[in-house]
């Protein structure tokens, strides 16, 4: 097996935007609120072989830090505070909140400890796995692979499309959780840059900044998970996470995620000044045509101008399934594609890991994801999510 006397994580800012985001709005709402986030393998890998070098690397994790130059990037968006952005330069790691073990060849790990402090574990260490993994599965592949993968894509890309209008095309990398390593990542997005003139960002802080393009992120699932246990009405605890975001945000960051408790509930709860407040919404799971035409409709009911909002599709999307959605969409709302593992991941003869880390408790109490795809539904107390289900009007069909 192959051992690191480096850090495979260099930088604090080597992480999605959108962590960073949420961390703030922590900071200001919910600095004594206490969280659980497991890990989870979806496929048959066997990644508990790597619990020690992952160790090693957590460890090393504890000495990165805000630099000058980052803290002076960080503060030139709009949306940072200057009291969070102080208090993130002296942020560390804890080490001491990461528990992981081989059980039998499965790699468990659970992280506890303050939510404003758990929030920014979750991306690097799956970035970790990723990249521990790939680097002995497949140790001869390099970036210089996945760049010709690209490149034959990206031709691939211009023939299909040149009879298209693709002036209103916009994509991001969101390729950071599961690429095959740092360098592959950082290549592509290069690529990207200099041959594909639709890319218009990275959700990753520190390849936005070097490679000078917008970061892109607001909240994942964890920020609506932890309000089913901060609310003190379960069934009032999205439309809280929703008014949260807009009282620390307003108008920058406003694109909110619809599948923490599937988009028909989360659609009965987007009234229309949650409608007319947020720029856009994000699908990340279940039927995306269907969702988009959910959209649609809800905008066009509520009197709302769909010329006038965004739709950001980022739910295992590829090149093809982009200029699918784009050619549905395009000409009547505009739409946004997050592209991550079939990008920062797609390699011959590699396959990416199916892997996630998920809030499972807040408060000590459980929380819950009911997604629109079912095998992303995840909850560790069957009561609790009957609950859910119940609160949220839930039909039985859809529970697992």
């Amino acid at each position: 097996m192959k051992r690191y006397d480096y850090p495979i994580v260099k930088t604090l800012l080597d992480t999605d935007a959108y962590k960073l985001h949420m961390q703030q709005a922590i900071f200001y709402n919910y600095k004594n609120v206490d969280v659980v986030a497991e890990f989870i393998c979806r496929g048959d890998n066997f990644l508990g072989c790597y619990s020690h070098v992952l160790l090693e690397q957590i460890s090393m994790m504890r000495s990165l830090s805000l630099s000058h130059e980052e803290y002076i990037y960080m503060n030139s968006f709009p949306f940072f505070k200057q009291e969070y952005l102080h208090w993130l330069k002296k942020f560390r790691y804890n080490i001491s909140q990461v528990k992981i073990n081989n059980y039998q060849g499965q790699l468990h790990i659970r992280i506890s400890g303050l939510w404003k402090e758990v929030i920014l574990w979750e991306v690097p260490i799956l970035a970790l796995i990723s990249e521990v993994f790939h680097s002995n599965f497949s140790p001869k592949i390099s970036s210089k692979n996945a760049i010709e993968h690209l490149d034959l894509k990206l031709k691939n890309f211009f023939h299909y499309t040149k009879y298209i209008d693709l002036s209103h095309l916009k994509i991001v990398d969101f390729g950071t959780r599961r690429r095959f390593s740092y360098d592959v990542q950082y290549s592509i997005v290069k690529r990207l840059k200099e041959k594909f003139p639709f890319l218009i960002g990275s959700s990753n802080y520190h390849i936005a900044r070097i490679l000078n393009l917008s970061p892109v992120g607001t909240q994942a699932h964890e920020w609506f998970q932890a309000h089913q246990q901060i609310s003190s009405n379960l069934k009032k605890s999205q439309t809280l996470a929703l008014q949260k975001w807009l009282d620390q945000y307003g108008s920058h960051l406003s694109i909110a995620l619809t599948d923490s408790i599937t988009m028909d509930a989360f659609l009965r709860d987007f009234n229309l000044f949650f409608t007319s407040s947020y720029k856009g919404i994000r699908h990340d799971s279940g039927d995306p045509v269907k969702w988009g035409e959910k959209a649609l409709q809800h905008y066009e009911k509520l009197g709302v101008d769909p010329g006038t909002k965004t739709l950001l599709f980022s739910d295992n999307l590829n090149f093809k399934k982009i200029i699918s959605l784009y050619k549905k969409f395009s000409r009547r709302i505009n739409v946004v594609f997050g592209i991550g593992t079939k990008l920062t991941c797609d390699i011959p003869y590699v396959k990416p890991l199916n892997i996630v880390i998920k809030l499972t408790e807040c408060n000590g109490k459980p929380v819950a994801k009911i997604s629109d795809s079912p095998g992303k539904t995840f909850c560790s107390d069957k009561n609790f999510l009957k609950i859910l289900y119940n609160v949220f009007d839930i039909p039985s069909r859809k529970q697992i």
